[in-house]
């Protein structure tokens, strides 16, 4: 496994992890917040379906230079110029949590490369046209997040986690194959980079879900309190080729214990 600072056009500097190997290339999206190292649980369960993993730290997380004012659309620029540095011209793509809007802006806009993407626990796009916030135990960040930078910034000097987001299946997750995610979301926590990563959130992504033409596998779990269940509902009905797999019993991180079971849904689709 390697790591890389890729200078990009724009002069920003992207910190680029990679496992290495001949594997078909896989793409992780992180979550809010993380420094975008790459997870063991991850690695060995692809590397065991014959992916390689390719993660970076979104912009302000882990090495990589801030980018105030990005849209949830920017990665798809970010992740076109690591994959070109790589020389991957073809690739899947995979996140979970906030990782999950990134993973679906590459698969809009990188038409010509991505072949599938995964959505583990992933957010909808902002709308009133429902309750948006609903199933949400702590929804403080993002709502302040949708009154402008400065008050989501404020907030974040003073927020504090609500472990109640939590579900049991969630901590039990977090002492056994999860840790790793636990202790690199704990060292990754940074005011400005998830202030831009909530404004990405709650403002127009960049692209529309329409445009997502490859499939889309979307796991989501039912007890989820952080990104609640209607989120990946409201994904389904709108993405072109979607299905959703509920996991009735799962919280937020709980869920990602379906990741080796959606990398095979995804090795099926690279086979064929």
């Amino acid at each position: 496994m390697g790591t890389i600072d890729l200078p990009l056009r724009d002069g920003r500097n992207l910190r680029v992890h990679d496992s290495g190997g001949d594997g078909f290339p896989l793409v992780w999206h992180h979550g809010t917040p993380q420094s975008g190292r790459l997870l063991p649980p991850v690695v060995e369960a692809a590397a065991a379906r014959g992916f390689r993993v390719v993660s970076y730290g979104r912009p302000g997380y882990g090495g990589s230079t801030p980018q105030v004012g990005r849209t949830v659309g920017s990665a798809a620029e970010d992740v076109r110029q690591l994959t070109d540095a790589l020389d991957l011209p073809r690739f899947a793509v995979m996140g979970a949590s906030g990782g999950g809007p990134h993973t679906l802006a590459c698969a809009a806009k990188l038409p010509d490369r991505v072949t599938a993407a995964v959505c583990l626990a992933g957010l909808a796009p902002f709308s009133e046209d429902y309750d948006w916030y609903g199933g949400m135990v702590d929804d403080s960040s993002l709502r302040a997040a949708r009154k402008g930078r400065e008050t989501r910034l404020q907030h974040g000097e003073t927020q504090e986690f609500d472990p109640t987001s939590f579900t049991d299946a969630d901590w039990a997750a977090l002492r056994g194959t999860w840790g790793p995610l636990g202790q690199d979301a704990g060292a990754a926590g940074d005011v400005a980079a998830e202030a831009d990563d909530d404004l990405a959130y709650v403002t127009p992504w960049g692209f529309s879900v329409a445009d997502v033409r490859v499939p889309v596998l979307l796991v989501h779990g039912g007890e989820d309190q952080i990104v609640p269940f209607g989120h990946s509902e409201w994904l389904l009905r709108n993405l072109p080729d979607a299905e959703l797999w509920s996991r009735p019993r799962d919280g937020h991180i709980s869920v990602l214990n379906a990741l080796p079971t959606a990398l095979d849904w995804l090795r099926n689709l690279v086979v064929r």
